[in-house]
């Protein structure tokens, strides 16, 4: 039977090489985004679920968020607020689709 110690060693070494696997993916799945002066950010509406974060990480200040008529049987709310990209000042710097939780946004060319 294994000490705690040595189980407590093994889960630190374990949690360490998950880390290691998930930045690894983390980073090729960032490199084969595309970007640059052709390519200009996209919101899939359906997945935007308004939370504000690319507006903050947006520095050219081409992303606004827009209110939504939200028919929900469910919820509570009568307005949903999305994302919508100005496609004249984005400069395809990508930083918005990193900051995406619900990976709503995609970069398409111009």
């Amino acid at each position: 039977m294994a000490s705690r110690d040595e189980v407590a060693l093994r889960r630190t070494d374990v949690q360490r090489r998950i880390r290691i696997a998930l930045n690894a993916a983390k980073a090729e799945e960032r490199a084969s985004v595309k970007g640059g002066e052709t390519t200009v950010a996209f919101v899939k509406e359906e997945q935007c679920i308004g939370c504000d974060q690319c507006t903050i990480v947006c520095d050219d200040d081409a992303i606004e968020l827009y209110d939504k008529p939200l028919a929900s049987p469910l919820m509570q709310v009568d307005i949903n607020r999305k994302a919508k990209i100005l496609r004249d000042p984005c400069t395809g710097c990508r930083l918005c689709v990193f900051a995406c939780p619900t990976d709503a946004i995609i970069m398409i060319d111009r």
